[in-house]
């Protein structure tokens, strides 16, 4: 057997080691979208007097802080590690929490937008967790070890939605302040799993003096252009739907706890396939589950456009959910396909900026559409661009079985 061979197993206890470890702390960290996602749209409400339109903001700031965190989480990891770059990410999570309680407390509406983009920013520090997990894996291992972080946010699913409802009035006077209290706790747990963490620091210097192709060149492949363009649809599209399905029950007469409990059902339908995705990615190709995830966010939108009773939103949220996590896992999959060693953190880094900055602005529009067109023009959207993604994907798996 080669070197290579024999160090495989070895590399890939170490990889599960801190894949365990990693889906904890997403299990906690990654509570904290689902509070906000939860919350964020009815509490901006709550502090508007005027024009509700605006009550996805920090929904939208949220998602915006993310997009605005995605290079510096990945450049600071590749100076200092993952392990101090995670914990340092964690406390940046903790502030803003502890930011959006007061501003509940104060009934301060800017203030909640700022606490909700640095509790983004944080986000995004969870999201390299995907990432990280493949560090340590072998190629082999990979999508797998990709698909089973995300395991994590089977808990997230649960503990961010019902936190939500078991906190929200637990500060007297000041409803959401005690859900995002509880966030900090949740968050600062996570740091302490991640001292567990276990990947080697890789400097730069290290790798040699150079830094592989320009980003510009593998930025234009075709293979990359795909890649984050499914990922950036599924993610984006589920953005714009989930950031209106609370309102948009609540707007349809539903009770404000079955707004949450349908946002925990998707959730869960977001990172519940995450058991099998990595092996349908090893048995089918990740192209093929992306085109699965695409046909799944057009029935959410088919089914969301049929009725808007309980049992239509729960359904159309759990098909958003599990279209995003074939779609994002299966991206993610080819993202780390176009990339050599040396040129991770920027590719990764554009990739993640690119995907965070569409879903800042589908999740910033997605309230204002409501407010005009309501809940039906939300899905139509869905329609033409998951459609021309499918198709695009598609095209591109004809040519690479045409002889060339």
């Amino acid at each position: 057997m080669s070197d290579a061979a024999m160090a495989a197993p070895s590399d890939d206890r170490k990889a599960r080691r801190n894949v365990l470890v990693l889906a904890l702390a997403g299990a906690l960290a990654g509570s904290l979208p689902p509070i906000n996602i939860a919350s964020g749209a009815l509490a901006g409400s709550m502090l508007l007097s005027d024009d509700k339109s605006l009550a996805t903001l920090p929904v939208t700031a949220f998602v915006l802080g993310t997009a605005c965190g995605t290079v510096p989480a990945a450049l600071l990891m590749a100076r200092i590690g993952r392990r101090p770059g995670f914990i340092l990410g964690m406390g940046v999570g903790a502030v803003g929490a502890l930011v959006e309680a007061a501003a509940m407390i104060l009934g301060s509406f800017a203030l909640l937008c700022i606490g909700a983009f640095m509790a983004g920013m944080s986000a995004a520090f969870v999201q390299q967790f995907r990432f990280a997990a493949a560090d340590t894996a072998s190629e082999a291992f990979r999508p797998r070890a990709i698909s089973y972080v995300l395991v994590g946010g089977i808990a997230a699913a649960v503990i961010g939605p019902q936190t939500v409802i078991h906190f929200a009035d637990a500060v007297e006077a000041a409803q959401f302040a005690g859900s995002f209290l509880a966030g900090v706790g949740l968050i600062l747990l996570a740091a302490l799993v991640l001292l567990r963490l276990d990947i080697p620091h890789v400097r730069v210097v290290d790798r040699g003096r150079s830094d592989g192709r320009p980003l510009w060149e593998i930025a234009r492949r075709a293979d990359f252009l795909v890649a984050v363009g499914c990922a950036v649809s599924a993610y984006a599209l589920m953005s714009f739907v989930m950031t209106a399905a609370p309102l948009a029950m609540v707007m349809h007469h539903h009770h404000r706890d079955a707004a949450m409990l349908g946002i925990q059902w998707h959730v869960l339908a977001m990172f519940g396939p995450s058991f099998v995705t990595g092996s349908l990615i090893s048995r089918f190709g990740a192209r093929t589950v992306v085109a699965s995830g695409l046909i799944l966010l057009i029935g959410c939108a088919l089914v969301a456009l049929s009725g808007t009773s309980i049992g239509h939103f729960w359904l159309a949220l759990v098909l958003l959910g599990i279209g995003w996590n074939f779609g994002f896992i299966g991206g993610t999959t080819l993202v780390t396909q176009t990339y050599r060693p040396e040129e991770k953190e920027k590719v990764q880094a554009l990739n993640e900026f690119v995907i965070f900055g569409m879903v800042a602005a589908a999740s910033l529009s997605s309230g204002g559409v409501l407010q005009v067109g309501g809940w039906d023009v939300v899905n139509i959207v869905v329609l033409p661009v998951s459609i021309i993604c499918l198709a695009a994907l598609l095209w591109q798996m004809r040519g690479q079985i045409r002889p060339v």
